[in-house]
């Protein structure tokens, strides 16, 4: 090839102007991708989009949770938001549905996206081929999948919990399920995690039924346990009008108080509990944030204050998450 001098030489449009007006085009060399060098591209653009779609689910659905999965160990992190965009998926099916039977059918469909990746089957399913991803990395329990789906399958029936024992189970086969394979992701096998995890997910379960009381009651549903409503006086209607009086307060102080039990047993095993544990456990710091603000609000669930974001929370959790404390 042979190379043309000149001086002031300027580039514009793929060519070569020189001031004798000399035009030489340099044509673009062109690359030919092999067929492996192709899948492998499309298979990082679906991966990387798989995974902006988790983190947007949980970013816009479970802001605090997107918090803390921000703090997991960088190796792990993307299993862990995996694992919350699982939750948020589910949770939100008894609330964006107007029919029992639909639910039930997308219940299905996350039993069976579960099936398909313990047989190594490829979902397409943005969540469930995350989630596949997750499995294969850390050998994630199915049963904890599984219980998480059937506990939400059973919340479809649209009904009040009966007493607090199952608000407590609602906790553990939801919430603590999945704290059980954040612990997977985690790579912790320790007897005393687990117990803090099963008393971390119970109070969970019952403040985040204390949390959603405004909501729900604005569409004329109330699930607070019935039996604590009964001893306390109050009915349903109470809680529909928004009813602040003493009665309607002492429920949510008893509902509260059990939550704040859990939390404290959780805390309890925290000498024997591995550091690595850490980052799944940062939930207590979003708890114990809400228990301290409904005290101020002298347990008035429906006060303004609750509905609002604490502005300082990522703080508070980056600072739980340096000390390594729960």
């Amino acid at each position: 090839m042979r190379f043309a001098m000149a001086s002031s030489i300027n580039i514009k449009n793929g060519l070569l102007t020189t001031k004798n007006s000399l035009h030489i085009k340099i044509p673009y060399p062109t690359f030919k991708q092999r067929p492996t060098e192709i899948k492998c591209s499309r298979a990082l653009t679906t991966g990387q989009h798989n995974e902006q779609y988790c983190i947007d689910v949980v970013r816009k659905r479970d802001y605090e949770g997107f918090l803390c999965s921000l703090l997991f160990p960088e190796a792990v992190r993307r299993s862990a938001l995996a694992l919350t965009a699982f939750n948020v998926e589910l949770a939100q099916i008894k609330d964006s549905v107007s029919q029992k039977t639909i639910g039930l059918m997308r219940m299905q469909f996350w039993k069976s996206a579960v099936e398909d990746i313990y047989r190594d089957d490829h979902p397409a399913q943005p969540v469930s081929a995350e989630l596949w991803r997750a499995v294969r990395k850390h050998t994630l329990t199915r049963r904890w999948m599984l219980r998480i789906i059937s506990e939400r399958e059973k919340d479809l029936e649209d009904k009040a919990y009966r007493n607090l024992q199952e608000l407590e189970d609602y906790g553990e086969n939801t919430q603590s399920s999945l704290l059980y394979l954040l612990l997977e992701t985690l790579g912790v096998k320790n007897v005393h995690a687990d117990h803090a995890a099963s008393h971390i997910g119970k109070a969970q379960g019952i403040l985040t039924c204390l949390r959603a009381t405004p909501y729900n009651s604005s569409r004329r549903k109330v699930y607070l346990p019935m039996d604590i409503c009964m001893l306390h006086g109050a009915s349903q209607e109470d809680f529909i009008r928004g009813s602040r009086d003493q009665n309607v307060r002492d429920v949510i102080y008893d509902i509260a108080s059990q939550a704040h039990v859990h939390l404290q047993h959780a805390r309890s095993f925290s000498e024997n509990v591995p550091q690595a544990a850490m980052p799944a456990f940062l939930q207590t710091v979003v708890l114990e944030d809400y228990l301290q603000r409904v005290r101020k609000a002298d347990f008035d669930v429906f006060h303004p204050s609750l509905q609002k974001r604490n502005p300082v929370l990522p703080l508070q959790l980056y600072l739980r998450s340096w000390r390594k404390i729960y």
